[in-house]
């Protein structure tokens, strides 16, 4: 998947001191692309936007 144009943010629940620390690009029209920041090269998640608001969501509830 072409993620060509992703504008890539740590999550505001990653850790500050470095650790365990997500990226999220929501900024693409079909796709939102998660990454480890630690590990810009790996692998990439990828979610259709109405999945990616339920897991969310879904997370928020939990909080």
């Amino acid at each position: 998947m072409e993620l060509t144009g992703a504008r890539w943010r740590k999550s505001t629940k990653s850790g500050g001191n470095g650790g365990n620390c997500v990226e999220v690009a929501d900024n693409l029209s079909d796709v939102v692309a998660v990454r480890d920041s630690k590990d810009v090269a790996g692998p990439v998640l990828t979610f259709g936007p109405v999945a990616w608001r339920a897991f969310v969501t879904r997370i928020a509830d939990r909080a």
